[in-house]
């Protein structure tokens, strides 16, 4: 089982990056893949975690330690799969997240994709009193499906779209804020993508 992996981060994808540690590129699926995509230059250390099914090894990595506690106690819950966890990390305010369990905030939970009432509760029921030790961390897809994105759109924010659509936010929910984001001044593709994941909270 593994703990941490450091190496250099050679490519970035909706769904995954690749980490490369001593000449071996491993797929690595992450909550925000684009959250690293200015890392190629430097070492970087992702906390892994490794799921082994009947016919496939998936790791998963994490910015720190916490955030791969916090992954661990949802994919604990009834209906959180890890695609599910991994959406519900990919809005870095896990303070918020930690709260509405604590407050029993089920509009708050079911604002993430995949998070229905009923999960939203079983989410409530399986980890209220159990978050309080955590402490909040701050493939591609084919984007002629997204034929609402905008023709003057950078190459970022056509990324940031397609990793919203990779975390399963509907494409009506993009479509809804990408007007919005398309006016949203960014360098980079992390950028647009943690502003498109605020507008889709406040929905």
């Amino acid at each position: 089982m593994y703990e941490y992996m450091i190496g250099f981060i050679t490519m970035v994808t909706p769904y995954y990056v690749v980490l490369e540690v001593a000449g071996v590129g491993y797929q690595v699926q992450v909550a925000n893949p684009y959250r690293y995509q200015e890392d190629a230059e430097h070492e970087v250390k992702l906390f892994i975690y490794q799921a082994v099914r009947e016919n496939e090894i998936t790791l998963f990595g994490f910015y720190d330690h916490d955030e791969k506690r916090l992954f661990e106690k949802l994919i604990g819950v009834s209906g959180i799969g890890p695609k599910s966890a991994l959406a519900i990390l990919a809005n870095n305010d896990h303070a918020g997240l930690i709260n509405a369990v604590g407050a029993d905030d089920v509009a708050y939970l079911t604002k993430f994709p995949g998070v229905g009432k009923k999960t939203a509760q079983q989410i409530i029921l399986d980890l209220k009193g159990k978050l309080d030790d955590l402490n909040s961390p701050e493939m591609a897809l084919g984007q002629q499906s997204l034929n609402f994105i905008p023709e003057n759109a950078s190459q970022s924010l056509k990324e940031s779209l397609a990793a919203l659509s990779a975390l399963g936010y509907s494409q009506r929910e993009i479509k809804a804020i990408t007007p919005q984001l398309n006016e949203f001044q960014a360098d980079t593709t992390d950028a647009y993508l943690r502003e498109g994941l605020r507008l889709l909270m406040k929905k």
